[in-house]
């Protein structure tokens, strides 16, 4: 059954309500530079403050993991400021579920604020899930590994095809392809790039190895050695390169004894 996307064509800014941008203040220079991605915003019609301890994560968010250093500089910067751009939530019974802002979320209670502002709208359950798969691949919050994660999600449980999925990220077709290709290798090596310890660069080149353990073995090599991304494609290419037969050297007294002995 196809699931009923009306509404979510445009990605994200199609789905958060129109904020004037305020004037380019310090506020706004130093929140920026805090945050990172955030962006800063006046608040918008239909806004209000809920208590923090009312505000629950998504549980359909694609983000696992969150930069803890980022999020102490946010969390700074909201001590400072307070949480310019509110929380897209959710009413859920006596709760509301974070759909866009789950980095703001976790940083003012770091900073200790007891309420947080948000603006509550209603969605379906498949568009809560493509909202925070959107918001999250815009907005570059994803590391490699979780944005080809969320592409495939938006394929499969959307039932999109590639190059909606693209349009939807505002991201080419090709960019969506060679992104979901990574969930191809072991997952041991997908690791390692959500660990920083190889790059995505270094991971495309492992792609041409088919054996998995392989890929592991020189995922290593790569870290070990700090293997740089055309050093990788080199040492791939010399392993595929088809090995070449020894032809084996009899040596000359064993020929003649067998010519000898045929006489």
């Amino acid at each position: 059954m196809a699931v009923k996307r009306g509404g979510l064509g445009k990605g994200l800014d199609s789905l958060i309500p129109d904020h004037k941008p305020k004037a380019n203040t310090s506020k706004d220079k130093v929140s920026e530079q805090a945050s990172g991605k955030e962006k800063t915003t006046m608040p918008a019609s239909g806004e209000q403050k809920v208590k923090i301890t009312k505000v629950e994560p998504n549980r359909t968010q694609p983000r696992k993991n969150f930069d803890e250093d980022s999020l102490i500089e946010l969390a700074d910067s909201i001590r400072q400021f307070g949480v310019l751009q509110p929380l897209l939530v959710q009413k859920k019974g006596d709760y509301y579920e974070i759909i866009a802002g789950e980095r703001r979320w976790r940083a003012a209670k770091m900073a200790g604020l007891k309420e947080i502002p948000v603006i509550i709208r209603e969605y379906s359950h498949q568009e809560m899930v493509e909202i925070a798969l959107i918001e999250n691949i815009q907005r570059e919050n994803l590391n490699p590994i979780e944005e080809a994660q969320a592409f495939k999600r938006l394929l499969e449980e959307f039932q999109l095809k590639q190059d909606e999925v693209a349009e939807r990220v505002s991201k080419s077709r090709t960019a969506v392809t060679n992104s979901m290709r990574l969930l191809k290798l072991d997952e041991k090596v997908q690791q390692m790039i959500i660990d920083d310890m190889i790059s995505t660069g270094h991971a495309r080149a492992l792609l041409a190895i088919e054996d998995k353990e392989q890929q592991y073995i020189l995922a290593n090599k790569i870290f070990d050695e700090k293997l740089s991304v055309r050093e990788t494609e080199k040492l791939v290419k010399d392993l595929k390169k088809p090995k070449k037969e020894k032809r084996k050297r009899i040596p000359a007294m064993t020929l003649f004894i067998g010519i000898w002995k045929r006489k």
